[in-house]
């Protein structure tokens, strides 16, 4: 009887110690562990403000379109309420133009389209509620163009491959006990290039330039 009074009383003090242990856990916490997810949002290129073209012509200088696609992160707690983490994503993009004499374009003599674009990097992150994480990222992007420009004779294809950096700053709002949605703007700027030409033409040399692309994303994901 001493032993079943003895497990009966050790059962409910786990019992109501195990309330007590969840109310424990920091708002960081929650936002913490490997994520992954789905993004889709508004994309806009441009030329930089160094080489802005402001004239009494109509010269196009940007394009615009949908981006597209997933991103991976891994956010550990910095304390009761902030968090810092690792993230990765690989995008497409439908912006794109193409050449029209009536409207010259500083986007190459021919047609381009945004091509994928890889990002690495970190966010910093701080929980203003138990469902709610405000957060800043930066990092490094590398965005590839699809060109194609013509003399009427010849067809030239090469690929620009931009190098560049991120940063931004966003909402997620944690649903359930795993899921998230986030909504985030980030501002990148590409200074350096290089154009990778199609069969055995070799690359041609780094150099620089001033491309600008701001984004306005939304994103589904589930945090293991």
């Amino acid at each position: 009887m001493k032993k079943t009074f003895a497990i009966l009383a050790a059962t409910t003090a786990i019992a109501v110690a195990a309330p007590a242990f969840a109310q424990d856990a920091t708002p960081a916490e929650a936002f913490s562990g490997l994520r992954v997810e789905g993004l889709v949002g508004y994309d806009k290129i441009r030329t930089g403000s160094t080489e802005d073209i402001d004239t009494t012509r109509d010269i196009k200088q940007s394009i615009s379109g949908v981006e597209y696609g997933a991103g991976i992160g891994y956010d550990v707690p910095l304390g009761t309420s902030m968090t810092i983490g690792a993230e990765a994503e690989i995008t497409e993009s439908s912006a794109g133009r193409d050449y029209n004499n009536s409207q010259p374009t500083v986007f190459n003599l021919g047609n381009v389209d945004a091509g994928r674009q890889y990002y690495f990097g970190g966010r910093l992150g701080f929980a203003v509620a138990p469902t709610t994480l405000l957060y800043v990222k930066g990092g490094y992007s590398n965005a590839r163009f699809n060109l194609q420009g013509s003399d009427g004779t010849v067809n030239l294809s090469q690929r620009l491959d931009t190098d560049g950096w991120r940063a931004g700053a966003g909402v997620e709002q944690k649903v359930g006990s795993n899921a998230f949605v986030k909504l985030e703007y980030r501002y990148t700027n590409y200074g350096k290039g290089e154009f990778d030409f199609n069969g055995t033409t070799p690359d041609s040399s780094r150099f620089e330039l001033d491309t600008d692309r701001h984004n306005v994303m939304a994103g589904v994901g589930v945090r293991f």
